[in-house]
């Protein structure tokens, strides 16, 4: 069989018959891939570290159709959380408090977002599968987290600004 690229993040799967998400875009072998890597995330603590991370990237580089209202909200938010996670250097925590309060209180403030090309990713979600413990999954789902925000460059003054109606500099 041959390898088909996810429209979104440019990655090569073998096609799978299966379910995407709702609102967010990718093929249907990139999403069996990120609910891979969840299954790993959530059944060893090693690995949950990088959790906050790769649900972030992954939605960030897959941000769906911007005309509706949910995928167009979900990537906002998750830019946002990649934002004050790599150069605000904030914890999961945090990030995770601020895409809840975005969601709840500036719902007003989400435009639709021109994505990267696929091609402007360095890294993808087969990368992270491509880990062989959690020391190294963490590792490449952080590369991954700044590749993303990298090629997001062109929205980075209205993802700043964005996240910063929660706690401004």
């Amino acid at each position: 069989m041959s390898l088909k690229p996810c429209p979104d993040c440019g990655a090569a799967f073998e096609p799978v018959d299966a379910t995407t998400h709702k609102y967010l875009g990718g093929s249907p072998a990139c999403w069996a891939a990120f609910n891979e890597v969840l299954a790993r995330e959530f059944q060893d603590i090693g690995y949950f570290a990088a959790h906050r991370f790769t649900v972030d990237a992954y939605t960030a580089q897959h941000p769906g159709d911007q005309s509706d209202r949910r995928a167009a909200q979900s990537i906002n938010i998750h830019l946002a959380a990649l934002y004050v996670l790599i150069e605000e250097g904030r914890d999961p925590a945090y990030a995770r408090d601020l895409l809840k309060t975005l969601a709840n209180k500036h719902k007003d403030r989400f435009k639709p977002l021109a994505p990267p090309a696929p091609g402007d990713y360095e890294l993808s979600v087969k990368d992270v599968l491509a880990a062989e413990n959690a020391a190294e999954h963490c590792a490449i789902v952080r590369q991954w987290a700044q590749a993303v925000w990298r090629a997001w460059s062109h929205q980075h003054d209205v993802i700043r600004s964005l996240a910063q109606l929660v706690a401004p500099k």
